[in-house]
């Protein structure tokens, strides 16, 4: 599939494809039959059953896991919203790539393959301030780039990011589309100081100043207020529904990523869990707006999927429960089954 416009983003939203009810029926059923109380396994059972509807089998596995982490650089760097500069994003690219970084140990212990998308690091976004981050165009590409990453076959995917600013860039992505100002929504992302978190709170409110006119419609404020690692993110979440592929979300920033796709229609996040609740300020509160209640609260705010990574381990637990446990009859194990 390829959007050619953002009218094929929003015709896409309109009529997303659903998961297997009877998949998800055979694996509740199997739930009841399993040598435990009813429910015991708490959150385990309801993952396992949400595994099997997205992957449209009963029993579901994790054999082909793969852990997508996007990059991208911001021009509202510029106004001095982060603690690093923007050469820090390429320099974990390349750190990703030598698997020095935390996502290559989780990576590796989840049994997960790392896929690193870097998009044009060496161009950044615009300042959005002033101007539009992207273009369609540009935003388009960035979409295309996201969603031609995720590979058809895989069983579940973890989505990420890396980029200097994106916080900032998150966050006025949830003030434009949910409401709220720069103070609001503005974190210490990378460990900015209190001057540092003005400047954030500032450069948010600015930007929707700028952009009002557009802020109606989610892809054009995706596109003027968004950077192309969010954009690509969207892209990813697009393909996993088309592919019917359960999706791990990371931190806030990947939240955010969601936000243009939930406003044109809500049950996109069917399909998608949240790996975590991050330190960022903005997360629980967004994480609460969309409904969406994290699998772990652990105080991470690394991004670069490091939290939807160590979820899946909790995922390898349901899927290994859910499969490998007896019956009752296999066990000879009495039990109700009313």
């Amino acid at each position: 599939m390829q959007f050619d416009s953002l009218d094929d983003i929003r015709a896409f939203c309109r009529d997303l494809p659903i998961g297997d009810a009877g998949a998800a029926d055979a694996a509740a059923r199997r739930q009841q039959m399993l040598t435990k109380p009813p429910g015991s396994l708490g959150r385990l059972e309801e993952l396992a059953i949400w595994l099997a509807r997205w992957q449209r089998r009963g029993i579901p596995d994790l054999e082909r896991v793969t852990v997508a982490v996007f990059a991208g650089n911001h021009g509202i760097a510029v106004r001095g919203v982060s603690a690093y500069p923007q050469a820090v994003t390429a320099q974990m690219v390349a750190n990703f790539a030598s698997g020095g970084a935390a996502i290559n140990q989780i990576a590796r212990l989840a049994g997960a393959d790392l896929l690193t998308v870097p998009i044009e690091l060496d161009r950044p976004t615009r300042d959005c301030t002033v101007a539009d981050a992207m273009d369609v165009d540009e935003f388009l590409a960035a979409v295309e780039t996201g969603y031609r990453t995720v590979p058809p076959g895989c069983d579940l995917l973890a989505v990420g990011e890396m980029g200097i600013a994106n916080t900032t860039t998150a966050a006025m992505l949830c003030a434009a589309l949910l409401g709220g100002g720069g103070a609001d929504w503005a974190g210490r992302g990378t460990g900015v100081d209190d001057a540092g978190l003005a400047r954030k709170a500032a450069a948010i409110d600015a930007a929707l100043g700028h952009h009002r006119g557009v802020l109606g419609d989610p892809l054009r404020a995706a596109a003027a207020l968004g950077g192309r690692e969010l954009a690509a993110i969207a892209g990813a979440i697009l393909a996993a529904r088309r592919h019917h592929i359960p999706v791990l979300l990371d931190g806030f920033v990947a939240t955010a990523a969601i936000v243009p796709l939930t406003r044109l229609n809500a049950g996109i996040t069917d399909h998608c869990r949240a790996g975590h609740v991050s330190a960022e300020s903005g997360h629980r509160a967004l994480l609460f707006q969309l409904g969406l209640e994290p699998l772990l609260d652990l105080d991470m705010r690394l991004g670069e999927a490091s939290g939807a990574a160590v979820a899946i381990l909790l995922l390898r637990a349901a899927v290994a429960c859910h499969a490998g446990m007896a019956t009752f009859a296999e066990a000879g194990v009495s039990g109700t089954h009313d």
